[in-house]
């Protein structure tokens, strides 16, 4: 996989790469991690799918990542794990 560059934001570590002919971005909150891929014939540069990272994007990824740590923490406290 090919590093691109990191997107710069204040509550998330976004990176971008490339592999197998695919953009990757990669946004990272705590010990969670959402990954996103489009075929890189889809755009026309790195450029382009940075402009896609916008606020109601990023909106639903927080609200996403909520939903992951719910989850998890559900299955942890089902199985008594947490307590």
């Amino acid at each position: 996989m090919r590093y691109i560059k990191d997107l710069p934001n204040p509550q998330f570590k976004i990176g971008l790469y490339q592999w197998n002919n695919k953009y990757i971005i990669k946004i990272e909150s705590g010990t969670y991690e959402q990954t996103y891929k489009i075929d890189d014939y889809e755009v026309d540069s790195a450029d382009q799918i940075e402009a896609c990272i916008d606020e109601a994007f990023l909106k639903a990824v927080a609200g996403r990542f909520d939903t992951m740590h719910e989850d998890f923490n559900g299955t942890l406290i089902r199985h008594n794990v947490l307590f």
